[in-house]
């Protein structure tokens, strides 16, 4: 069966690369220390703390797997690439958008992965992202907002994350 690639950004990848790194050596030994320590109380069959620990072993170690999965299957979007002439939304590009009432909202299209909407960071599988991609500065477009609205925005600024290089027109 293929992989599925993701897309995801530099900074991305750099996060995802040190949180692993972290997982795999300071958090497996914190949780190690503390099976040992819970085995040196005794019966093992009613420690609530070995218990505790074996549990949060098993979900770092699954969130270690799921970590080298992302990165063994993901795909850094090349901000280098982004031709600064023809700049169009894409993946590690800040989008600034305008609604009809002359409202602005800004954010960064990051790969599905990397989402968080408390930094205004949306995914490219969204839909709001797959309306962006590829659109220029001055381009209008529209897409079906969970509550089964219609949002229309026009594109009025367009910048690279990774370089802070602007675009606006």
């Amino acid at each position: 069966m293929a992989e599925s690639r993701q897309t995801i950004t530099a900074a991305g990848r750099k996060k995802y690369e040190e949180e692993l790194y972290t997982r795999e050596h300071e958090t497996r030994e914190e949780i190690n220390k503390r099976l040992q320590e819970a085995r040196e109380f005794g019966d093992l069959s009613e420690n609530a703390e070995y218990d505790a620990a074996r549990e949060e072993q098993s979900a770092n170690e699954s969130r270690i797997n799921v970590l080298k999965q992302i990165l063994a299957t993901a795909e850094v979007a090349d901000a280098s690439a982004i031709n600064m002439a023809d700049l169009t939304v894409a993946v590690g590009t800040e989008v600034e958008l305008e609604d009809a009432s002359g409202r602005r909202v800004a954010f960064s299209l990051v790969g599905t992965t990397e989402t968080n909407s408390l930094l205004n960071q949306i995914s490219n599988e969204s839909p709001a992202g797959e309306a962006l991609i590829g659109h220029r500065s001055g381009d209008s477009i529209s897409f079906m907002l969970p509550s089964g609205k219609m949002a229309s925005y026009r594109i009025v600024g367009i910048k690279i994350v990774n370089e802070g290089q602007d675009a606006d027109e």
